[in-house]
């Protein structure tokens, strides 16, 4: 079975953030994710524990190269200076590389 090289994209942020942060991905035709609420403790102290506004999401997205650059830079570029974010990416393989394009 052949095996297709992609990025999975995973941002985590305040839940006030999660629409921008969607908003950027339809923005560069990014249409598959996933997002579902997390709590931890950080920099920031214990979230996602109290009101839903201080709550937290991650979100993850599969992405080609040439797509993850341009999502990225923009994301750092309009949200990090407003929301608190982390964003890392990591290499994965995937089978149906048609999902994703």
């Amino acid at each position: 079975m052949k095996l297709y090289n992609m990025k999975l994209l995973t941002i985590t942020c305040e839940i006030l953030a999660q629409t921008n942060v969607i908003d950027i991905l339809h923005k560069h035709h990014v249409s598959g994710y996933t997002f579902y609420e997390v709590s931890g403790n950080g920099s920031k102290g214990i979230r996602g524990q109290g009101f839903q506004n201080e709550k937290n999401v991650k979100i993850e997205v599969i992405l080609q190269d040439k797509k993850l650059s341009d999502v990225l830079e923009e994301i750092a570029r309009t949200m990090f200076p407003d929301y608190t974010i982390i964003t890392y990416v990591s290499d994965i393989d995937v089978v149906r590389i048609e999902k994703f394009s």
